[in-house]
């Protein structure tokens, strides 16, 4: 069994990689993965669960409340719960359109909504999802604080949050984790963000640690080219050229280190994630029972420093190309 870890400031014993559900909202909202199937949705999670994998990450604006619900749906009757954390702030109308608020009375409303979706009392942790409003960002992580104080969740977190907004809600309450976006083709959070997390003991939930599927070894120039148009990903630069054709060969980088350890390029991307001790786990978003394999091998799988610097090389050489 992999080594459980500590998230932030919190009593919460997490497994290196958690079970995502953005995709399980389904296909038709805007940030949509495309059409999804429900019971493949609650078989993979049944998979994630069964290899090991210990927490569920969610959001009320996935699929407008759907994966929420396939999720409260996946645990029910379960003889262990997972860990359940979801995230509060994007609302939507009757017109489904997607709006931020972080209102003390939205967020409480979310809330209520939230633990009825889930079916459950308590939220393990609860996120704001993006800091906006930015000018609401101290109304909203009060309310936070006061939902904790009552009891509603156990746990509370910020995602997307840069150093300054992290500071501000400081003042009012600890912050037990930041969610941010975080792979080898996305690192903007190093330089300032993970430092500051590290020193304000802060832990991290890597979201999207495989670029959103781009570096699992299943991509390929023809399936990038056929993401349908309910994909959000078909209007990705990282999809299209000519930067798809840079990612591949990192892909293909992974795949010999991976074939070194018998592992999936997937899991490499995955342990790299890993590797950087300011992270404490990694999201990794799951729509089908199979996908399972080729990521949870990274739950004990471990980069050595000179798998890290070849892989470095290869940036460097792509920048001087």
């Amino acid at each position: 069994m992999s080594q459980l870890r500590k998230l932030g400031n919190s009593d919460l014993m997490i497994t290196p990689l958690g079970i995502g559900a953005w995709a399980m909202g389904g296909g038709d909202w805007q940030f949509a993965w495309g059409h999804q199937e429900d019971a493949d949705s609650i078989a993979a999670i049944r998979a994630g669960l069964d290899a090991g994998l210990n927490w569920i990450d969610t959001a009320a604006v996935y699929g407008l409340g759907h994966s929420e619900e396939v999720v409260g749906n996946a645990i029910q009757g379960l003889s262990k719960r997972p860990l359940i954390f979801t995230k509060c702030e994007r609302r939507w109308g009757d017109d489904r359109k997607i709006y931020p608020s972080l209102k003390a009375d939205s967020i409480r409303k979310e809330c209520e909504n939230s633990l009825r979706r889930l079916n459950l009392d308590v939220i393990d942790l609860y996120q704001i999802h993006w800091p906006e409003p930015d000018a609401d960002i101290e109304e909203g992580w009060t309310e936070m604080a006061r939902l904790q104080q009552q009891g509603k969740v156990r746990w509370i977190g910020v995602s997307n949050f840069n150093v300054e907004q992290m500071k501000r809600a400081i003042r009012i309450a600890p912050i037990t984790s930041l969610q941010p976006p975080y792979s080898l083709l996305v690192r903007k959070i190093e330089p300032e963000i993970l430092p500051f997390v590290k020193q304000n003991g802060i832990g991290v939930l890597a979201y999207s640690p495989m670029r959103a599927g781009l570096l699992t070894g299943k991509m390929t120039k023809e399936r990038a080219a056929s993401l349908p148009p309910n994909d959000w990903r078909s209007r990705d630069k990282d999809f299209q050229e000519p930067n798809l054709s840079r990612n591949l060969e990192l892909v293909e980088l992974l795949r010999r280190i991976g074939e070194r350890h018998k592992q999936a390029p997937g899991e490499v991307a995955l342990a790299w994630v890993l590797s950087n001790p300011a992270v404490t786990a990694a999201i990794v978003g799951l729509r089908k029972a199979e996908q399972v394999q080729g990521t949870a091998g990274a739950l004990e799988f471990r980069l050595e420093q000179s798998e890290v610097a070849e892989i470095e090389a290869f940036f460097k050489d792509a920048a001087s190309a």
